[in-house]
């Protein structure tokens, strides 16, 4: 799998947001910073590993429509994350009730900051540039051909 700048800046700057989440909702959840912090940091290194995965899966994805892309995208995601917070917080704490606790308010908190999170870097053109030429260059091409016919 090529590395791609783009997503890996994408999945750093998410797991720095999503992290923080999680140590200020397993902190408050569990009462101890400690168990707070432990839960974050090991599941801010699950997770970068999943995110990326998902990144590099989106990135060929078919999906076109951004609103609808995004919508999909975020809901997919927030079922990855929840299911990676609840196992590591059950495994953390060895409260299952915990787990869940922890991954149900991440939920709510995470779909509304990723769906931000996903219309930022919409924006971004970060290491977007020779892609957009390529497509133009597609379009143009294209055009050109139904011109000649």
């Amino acid at each position: 799998m090529k590395l791609s700048k783009r997503h890996l800046a994408k999945s750093l700057s998410w797991r720095l947001i999503g992290s923080l989440d999680t140590l200020v909702f397993a902190w408050l959840i569990t009462g101890d910073f400690k168990e707070g912090l432990g839960i974050s940091g090991i599941t801010t290194l699950t997770k970068l590993v999943w995110y990326y995965v998902h990144e590099r899966w989106w990135f060929n994805s078919s999906i076109a429509d951004s609103n609808k892309r995004h919508i999909i995208k975020s809901f997919m995601w927030r079922g990855i994350g929840t299911l990676d917070t609840i196992f590591f917080s059950w495994i953390l704490t060895g409260n299952p009730l915990v787990g869940f606790k922890i991954g149900g308010v991440e939920t709510v908190s995470k779909i509304i900051l990723y769906f931000g999170h996903e219309k930022l870097w919409y924006r971004i053109n970060y290491v977007l540039d020779k892609r957009n030429r390529r497509k133009r260059l597609k379009i143009q091409l294209e055009e050109r051909s139904k011109i000649n016919k």
